[in-house]
């Protein structure tokens, strides 16, 4: 069966999230490249957050192999990443030039949903007494959050623009790439092995299980200064299920195109692309 909702925006020249849809492996997922911070770019004008995204999602949904649970299909294309931007000369003990993604994946059982995720793509649960579940950590909060903090002394300090406002906190920016797969970190699919160390992985039952949302941080509200991202998935899973997801995201987008440069929202973009499955388990 197909889920009830697919929605993905991108707001870019290049969309450099993905989404996995297989259901005859009922592999569900939402891939979100990063952008390097040493800028790459492919043959076709690609960039390395793209091409990380894409490869992910061929080799876990197109190519799945139903023998492999999620956390060895993400292995897979760690390891083909990590091969991939070998022969594209990419430096790889230099965090901030390889291409990396975040991810989010859900094989569905007729029992029990089994799930792996990296950095900050989320998984919520709905179970038909109403209440909604988080199962995923945003791994990424902490690190988002210092960032944001340089971002508002930029603004504090007079910069008005988002250029301006990047340049400041740039040095941030690259300082958090080094907690890639790290203590105290996060994890993230980049090519290095480690990631396993870090991921999420395991499996619930299904019983009383309504329906999942799998979505990106491009889902995420912004937020005036101080209030972390930590806790945002269950706002954003409760919004969804009372808009619907293409309403959600058309509101969401309102309200970062009334803050362009991001000085009433800290940011470190205008909008981010937008990618979540909405999945009514009743179908399945």
């Amino acid at each position: 069966m197909k889920p009830t909702t697919i929605t993905q925006r991108g707001v870019g020249a290049w969309n450099e999230d993905a989404l996995i849809s297989n259901a005859s492996a009922r592999i569900y997922g939402v891939i979100d490249g990063a952008t390097s911070i040493v800028p790459y770019t492919g043959l076709g004008g690609e960039t390395g957050g793209y091409l990380a995204s894409q490869l992910i999602a061929r080799i876990c949904g197109e190519s799945a192999d139903a023998e492999l649970s999620l956390m060895e299909l993400l292995a897979q294309a760690n390891n083909a990443l990590r091969q991939t931007m070998a022969e594209a000369g990419i430096q790889m003990e230099r965090k901030e030039e390889v291409w990396s993604a975040c991810s989010v994946l859900v094989r569905i059982a007729p029992k029990w949903i089994e799930f792996a995720q990296t950095g900050d793509c989320m998984l919520a649960v709905y179970y038909t007494d109403g209440t909604i579940r988080i199962v995923t950590n945003d791994q990424l909060a902490h690190v988002d959050d210092r960032t944001k903090a340089v971002w508002a002394a930029g603004i504090e300090a007079g910069l008005t623009t988002r250029a301006e406002l990047w340049e400041h906190s740039k040095a941030q920016i690259a300082e958090g790439r080094a907690f890639a797969n790290a203590d105290g970190g996060y994890s993230v699919i980049n090519g290095d092995p480690a990631f396993a160390d870090y991921a999420e992985f395991g499996r619930f039952s299904r019983t009383n299980v309504q329906a999942l949302l799998l979505f990106s941080d491009g889902l995420y509200i912004p937020k005036p200064l101080g209030e972390s991202d930590k806790e945002s998935a269950i706002g954003i899973a409760s919004l969804v299920r009372e808009m619907g997801l293409p309403r959600y995201i058309e509101w969401l987008t309102a309200l970062e195109e009334s803050d362009p440069d991001c000085t009433q929202f800290p940011r470190m973009k205008k909008s981010d692309d937008k990618t979540a499955i909405w999945i009514n388990l009743s179908e399945f």
